[in-house]
């Protein structure tokens, strides 16, 4: 087959992941895949798919049996007005790479990730370190370390922070959560894709997340991470202590997050997703 995925953009986003990595998988398939974008060229990650730069999206001419690919609403009309069109839906799809089938040892004292750009309300980030924070006030030890894709806004406590990254790419990314222990994930309702918290239970690293629906349809049994209710640090926070008090419930923890996440393998993603194309 031949695929385009249209992309309005190349910045690094949840989105753009997902269909970076259903390229990947898909050319490895076999098929004739294109990336188009009216953005900037792709620095933040590698990829095996052709790239075609347009001024607008619109001015792309498909091949006549090309099937075009959208994951937002806006995009998915321009590829309706341009030819055979197929909406994505942004569930997690996880780069091979992410996944670990052996855990290294704790770190001592643990690192502690809390992902996201504070700017975006949504992302909880501040729960994220108020949950620290209380955690901390019962004298855990740990290392907090911060993941943005912007520089750090003004408010942020950094004196909390041990290590600050802005900007990593794919690779980078991988690497460093390989590199941690547990994830703080304190996203809001309404802001609830969640790729990054797929990718630390495909990475076996033990999560502590809200309730929100999307953290939930993980799995029908919530038994792969500790919850807390959104908008609530404190809760956050006492869920924080207790992986942090117990090396077992990691280790199960960690398990079972894995056993979870293996479900959105690339290659599975687009296998489903080569199946949808060929039905249309």
């Amino acid at each position: 087959m031949r695929i385009a995925f249209l992309f309005e953009e190349t910045a690094i986003s949840g989105a753009a992941r997902v269909q970076l990595a259903l390229a990947d998988a898909l050319v490895a398939r076999g098929h004739e895949v294109r990336c188009v974008t009216s953005g900037a060229p792709l620095h933040w990650r590698a990829s095996r798919a052709e790239w075609v730069y347009v001024d607008e999206l619109r001015f792309f001419t498909p091949a006549p049996d090309e099937v075009l690919v959208a994951a937002d609403a806006p995009t998915f009309a321009t590829a309706q007005s341009l030819g055979r069109a197929v909406h994505l839906d942004t569930t997690p799809v996880v780069d091979e790479d992410v996944y670990r089938d052996r855990f290294p040892r704790p770190n001592e004292p643990p690192r502690v990730l809390l992902y996201g750009a504070s700017q975006s309300e949504g992302n909880g980030v501040d729960d994220g370190y108020g949950a620290a924070a209380h955690a901390r006030w019962f004298h855990q030890q740990f290392d907090l370390v911060r993941v943005s894709p912007y520089a750090p806004s003004r408010e942020e406590p950094l004196d909390a922070v041990q290590e600050f990254h802005v900007a990593l790419t794919a690779r980078e990314m991988t690497r460093l959560l390989h590199s941690c222990d547990i994830l703080i994930a304190p996203t809001r309702p309404s802001s609830g894709f969640g790729l990054v918290a797929a990718e630390a239970l495909a990475a076996g690293v033990c999560a502590v997340m809200t309730s929100i629906s999307t953290f939930l349809a993980f799995a029908p049994t919530h038994d792969f991470a500790l919850f807390a209710p959104p908008d609530n640090p404190v809760e956050l926070g006492e869920r924080l202590i207790e992986a942090l008090d117990d090396e077992v419930l990691r280790a199960r923890l960690r398990k079972r997050g894995r056993e979870v996440a293996e479900g959105w393998r690339a290659g599975r993603a687009a296998e489903e997703l080569e199946r949808l194309l060929q039905s249309r």
